[in-house]
């Protein structure tokens, strides 16, 4: 851990993850930061001792830390803002926070693209078997592949649907029109034809399924949405679809996503969330057709950069008193 004194925003800031080195640097710059130097992301009880005896005014973290009410009532007084450098928002108790007049911010916008490049490289991945390809090379080759071995599924030309139809998901949806792929969504509600770009917006998500050769996930993790991925939901694909998720584990019932994976009902699947992270169910690990990322959708340098960045102008924000740019309620 290690202190720098303020530079033009007068403002007391816990850095309290690892953040790239230019955000760090802009950090000591702006406020006096207390920042975290490893080698994890900080803890629950870590955040609170070092904000108390920093007498933060701000604190900076990532998912990996429960904003929520117990450690809100740890916090100092002089505690004015949480930016948290996430589009997601579940690690964050927002009625706590609000209720201690604590601003809460995330970092909506500038992480869509890469997310998306992401999500596709993880469809594309999964639906031509690139785990297994790469086994055979790294054990050797040295046996020609018969024409009718390893076969993948195409993806040119076929139908995805796209589960929550925000800032990712349309950008999915415009990388999919570059493979001349049919879009259809469901979320809560229609988008408006500009954004629509053509695809079909289905109100009951189990309709849509029936139609999906691909199924990404792209929503929020809520009550409503946990578990939306089920082994009933499952069944309503189509046999031999594939799967991909860059949104939350919570989305997703494990155990009918393994039965799925491993009775032929989906052909692969692409995974960068799970319901316990970093713990994560193992069992995937030991599946050919399974592409494994470790919560890593949005690492670029650029855009990890551009989120942290986005995170101190919300810090800033609030601290010069003009109110939060991403505010999590209005």
């Amino acid at each position: 851990m290690t202190a720098s004194g303020g530079g033009a925003t007068s403002g007391r800031l816990l850095v309290a993850a690892l953040l790239p080195e230019p955000v760090v640097a802009r950090a000591r710059s702006d406020f006096a930061a207390l920042v975290h130097s490893g080698p994890a992301d900080m803890t629950t009880d870590e955040v609170a001792a070092a904000a108390v005896a920093h007498r933060a005014e701000a604190v900076l973290f990532v998912n990996t830390l429960r904003f929520d009410a117990p450690l809100i009532a740890r916090l100092p007084a002089s505690l004015r803002v949480g930016a948290t450098c996430s589009v997601g928002f579940d690690h964050v108790d927002v009625p706590a926070a609000q209720a201690r007049g604590i601003a809460v911010t995330n970092t909506p916008g500038v992480l869509s693209d890469c997310t998306a490049d992401f999500a596709f490289m993880l469809l594309l991945a999964a639906a031509r078997r690139a785990h297994e390809y790469d086994v055979v090379m790294r054990a050797g080759w040295r046996r020609r592949i018969g024409q009718g071995e390893l076969l993948g599924v195409r993806v040119h030309g076929e139908t995805l649907g796209i589960l929550g139809m925000g800032r990712i998901g349309q950008a999915m949806a415009r990388r999919a029109r570059g493979f001349d792929m049919r879009v259809l969504y469901h979320s809560r509600r229609r988008l408006p034809p500009g954004l629509e770009q053509g695809a079909t917006w289905f109100p009951d998500f189990r309709a849509m399924l029936p139609h999906c050769r691909f199924l990404s996930l792209h929503a929020p993790a809520t009550p409503a949405t946990d578990r939306i991925v089920n082994a009933e939901t499952l069944a309503l694909l189509p046999r031999g679809a594939v799967l991909v998720n860059v949104a939350r584990g919570g989305l997703v019932d494990e155990d009918a996503l393994f039965a799925a994976l491993t009775s032929g009902q989906l052909f692969a699947a692409g995974l960068d969330v799970f319901r316990s992270e970093p713990d994560f169910d193992r069992r995937f690990a030991a599946l050919p057709n399974v592409i494994l990322s470790p919560h890593i959708g949005s690492g670029s340098e650029e855009t990890r950069c551009a989120m942290g960045f986005r995170a101190l102008d919300n810090i800033a924000a609030v601290l010069a008193g003009r109110g939060p740019i991403d505010p999590l309620w209005s």
